[in-house]
């Protein structure tokens, strides 16, 4: 049985998948695929070296600082958040809260991190040998928010947030060979995502055109996936973790008392995961035999049986 982890990230609402996978952690969980996508692919890697906690810090608190992201840094760099003070100054092995490089590489989690190339529009999938000691550079790439960040480059490849283009990665875990497939949502589980932001967005992508046509046609691609992974939770394939609301939080909102109320919510949540995992699949061909056969059966005579 293969196993794999969707974290299809949000922003600040990014939260609430951190105390999924801490509850995950809490419980022993183990992915041998795991799928990042923006801040989702900053919360796999601190799960995958085993740092509960870690990435409840970088939300919770050091979020609020004005290095992190500020008007201030948007002025002086064109970009709102400060990727490299993320996942450099805070992240290194000399920083304020260092990732476990030593852990994450050991781990046999096989992580994939999605990002935009901001010339093609399509999706890049970076596995962990693009990342080493100090060298986080494909998580910058996957978190770069158009128009609020200019694209990050890998190579000399401008990159932009992998949601414009692989939202939810839920074939790319199939094709890996995944048979559960475990999705994290920052929004409540049946929200139809509405096109009109990323539309205004859109159009102040003067400069990325391929791009901006994947961020404005995101919100097809997402609810597409969502209604795909509901008829595979049907058959026991896919869970959808999701919060029933997100406290007021929103893609850059910082406050720490709703920030707390997400992670809480996360982190119960996360508990479901293991009950999951060891619940045994139901196929749909076995549904639709059982079906047929009910059919064609005579009718059960339940007159004497007052518990029928």
């Amino acid at each position: 049985m293969k196993t794999a982890v969707i974290d299809a990230g949000g922003g600040m609402r990014g939260m609430y998948a951190a105390g999924v996978l801490d509850g995950a952690l809490e419980t022993g969980v183990h992915f041998n695929y795991a799928f990042g996508v923006s801040a989702g692919s900053a919360n796999l890697i601190s799960y995958i070296a085993g740092q509960e906690g870690r990435a409840y810090m970088f939300y919770r608190e050091y979020s609020g600082r004005p290095e992190y992201m500020s008007p201030s840094n948007f002025v002086q760099t064109g970009s709102f958040i400060n990727m490299d003070y993320i996942y450099s100054t805070l992240s290194n092995s000399d920083g304020e809260y260092p990732l476990d490089f030593e852990a994450a590489d050991a781990s046999d989690t096989e992580l994939t991190v999605v990002a935009t190339n901001a010339i093609t529009g399509k999706p890049a999938y970076f596995s962990r040998r693009w990342m080493d000691q100090d060298s986080y550079d494909i998580f910058k790439a996957s978190c770069s928010i158009p128009v609020v960040n200019k694209p990050y480059s890998i190579g000399g490849v401008p990159f932009f947030d992998g949601a414009l283009s692989d939202p939810i990665p839920l074939e790319k875990a199939l094709e890996k060979g995944a048979d559960k497939v475990v999705i994290i949502l920052t929004k409540p589980k049946d929200t139809i995502r509405k096109p009109t932001k990323d539309k205004v967005l859109a159009s102040l992508m003067k400069h990325y055109p391929l791009a901006a046509e994947g961020l404005r046609t995101r919100a097809d691609r997402y609810n597409e996936t969502v209604a795909r992974a509901k008829e595979l939770e049907k058959e026991g394939r896919v869970l959808i973790i999701a919060p029933d609301d997100t406290c007021g939080v929103d893609t850059l909102n910082r406050s720490s008392d709703n920030l707390h109320k997400l992670y809480v919510k996360g982190l119960l949540d996360g508990l479901k995961i293991k009950d999951f995992l060891e619940a045994p699949i139901v196929s749909a061909d076995k549904e639709q035999v059982e079906a047929d056969e009910s059919e064609h059966s005579a009718p059960a005579d339940n007159t004497d049986n007052p518990e029928a």
